[in-house]
């Protein structure tokens, strides 16, 4: 079974937002709200003239040993067989604990205000009826279908791949097993499948 996982290429971001668009068209993200399953950080470093300009996008990391799964009360946090980390509306308290949890600050609260504007935007189709924490599923509905996830779809630059983790001819599988990607803050043991190179 294939291991998905994702490579971002910071050294091509160039910060134009088409990641977040993509995804919040596709996932009904309440970007009303301003809350994003991925969202590109501006960074600036250093003091002028030598200052730098640094791009982050930045998304659910889908832990192979994800913290936001152990704390989740009433299970709703769960990994699928694919190994996607994902969230049961159904069954989600809202209680924030997998917020608290993540090392990664990727989830956010679907809200009451949230529910009313995203039936009033997407009416019948809307995905979202009530309130829970939602985050990026690396468009699992898209993979089981073939496709690349909405956000690796619309980049224009190409600075996110997505696939197989362990096949050593897949375009991420070869920057993994490299070096050339790496998690952020290994040192923290959730083993995360979404790795960037700088």
């Amino acid at each position: 079974m294939s291991r998905y996982g994702m490579v971002i290429d910071l050294r091509s971001c160039v910060g134009c937002q088409a990641c977040s668009a993509a995804c919040a068209l596709e996932n009904q993200t309440p970007y009303w709200s301003n809350k994003w399953r991925t969202k590109v950080m501006d960074i600036q470093k250093g003091e002028y003239p030598s200052t730098g300009r640094y791009f982050v996008p930045t998304i659910c990391m889908h832990c192979e040993e994800p913290a936001c799964m152990t704390v989740c009360p009433s299970k709703a946090t769960f990994k699928s067989d694919e190994g996607f980390v994902l969230v049961n509306y159904d069954t989600c308290l809202g209680c924030k604990a997998c917020m608290a949890a993540c090392p990664y600050g990727a989830r956010y609260v679907y809200d009451k205000k949230d529910v009313a504007q995203e039936k009033e935007v997407y009416g019948e189709v809307s995905q979202h009826k009530k309130v829970h924490v939602d985050k990026c599923t690396l468009c699992q509905d898209r993979v089981s279908r073939g496709l690349e996830p909405a956000c690796v779809a619309t980049c224009p630059t190409l600075s996110r791949q997505f696939g197989d983790l362990d096949d050593p001819t897949s375009t991420v599988g070869k920057a993994v097993s490299s070096g050339l990607a790496k998690p952020l803050r290994p040192d923290l043991g959730t083993k995360p499948r979404v790795y960037y190179i700088y």
